[in-house]
């Protein structure tokens, strides 16, 4: 794939238009990859000059500060910031909320000032801009689509119309779980979550959230982050409906109706 680091752009005297922060899950988590490389490839086709920070990236902490090792994510942090400074970067776009969210909100107070954009708001200014085309009565045309909001993407950032905006685009039947927007429901990762094991009791949150999504008759679900991407994939599996539908992130339902 045509992707550059920041790096190689150093060493030809030019900076690019944006950083991609590809994020641990995008980096190593083998559903996570396809979301990156579907994201990749609607950045090249919009003709945009991205780079990645490759070996130079490190997990920006968020996992850490979560679980309450803040020394941790202090260190990691302060090691990032050194690097996108280094590079001078100024605007960052990342496929993962939480990423998004720490690089957002929690870097500058310690020397870190990026302008953050989530993927699924560069998607929404891209097809608003033109800058990419979506084929007319593409593969999702008349679909039911159910979107889950993210906790970081969402409640955290009040991030709520770009992903919808996009779903729109696709010519897709957006159709609204009972618990959406500002009364989301986490889908059981968030908070370090993800990292630990079940505390007792009667249900798995992602069974629920999956549960509430399979209930609105959809034959796919959109997500925006790979915890959710993990966990509803999961509780869609629990339910024996993965045969039926599918969770895909939007960079992927976007890639999928390209005109190219």
């Amino acid at each position: 794939m045509n992707v550059k680091t920041m790096a190689q752009y150093a060493a030809e005297g030019k900076e690019p238009e944006i950083l991609f922060w590809v994020g641990c899950a995008g980096s190593f988590d083998d559903r996570a990859q396809k979301v990156t490389r579907a994201f990749t490839e609607i950045l090249n086709a919009a003709g945009i000059e991205f780079a990645i920070l490759g070996n130079e990236e490190q997990c920006t902490g968020d996992p850490a500060r979560r679980a309450g090792n803040e020394f941790l994510f202090q260190m990691t942090a302060l090691q990032n910031i050194e690097t996108l400074n280094m590079y001078k970067v100024q605007k960052i776009v990342t496929a993962c909320p939480h990423c998004f969210n720490t690089l957002k909100n929690e870097y500058p107070a310690l020397g870190g000032n990026y302008d953050l954009v989530h993927h699924t708001q560069l998607l929404q200014e891209l097809i608003d801009g033109g800058r990419i085309k979506l084929t007319e009565g593409g593969t999702f045309k008349g679909k039911r689509i159910t979107y889950h909001d993210s906790c970081y993407l969402g409640r955290i950032n009040g991030v709520y119309e770009a992903p919808r905006a996009t779903l729109e685009a696709l010519d897709g039947q957006l159709v609204e779980m009972k618990r959406s927007k500002q009364n989301g429901l986490c889908c059981g990762a968030g908070g370090a979550q993800m990292w630990k094991e079940d505390e007792p009791g009667d249900k798995r949150i992602n069974i629920e959230r999956s549960e509430e999504a399979l209930a609105t008759g959809a034959s796919i679900i959109a997500v925006n982050c790979p915890f959710c991407l993990t966990m509803m994939s999961d509780g869609v599996k629990a339910k024996e409906k993965q045969e039926e539908v599918m969770v895909l992130d939007l960079s992927e339902l976007v890639v999928q109706n390209l005109a190219r």
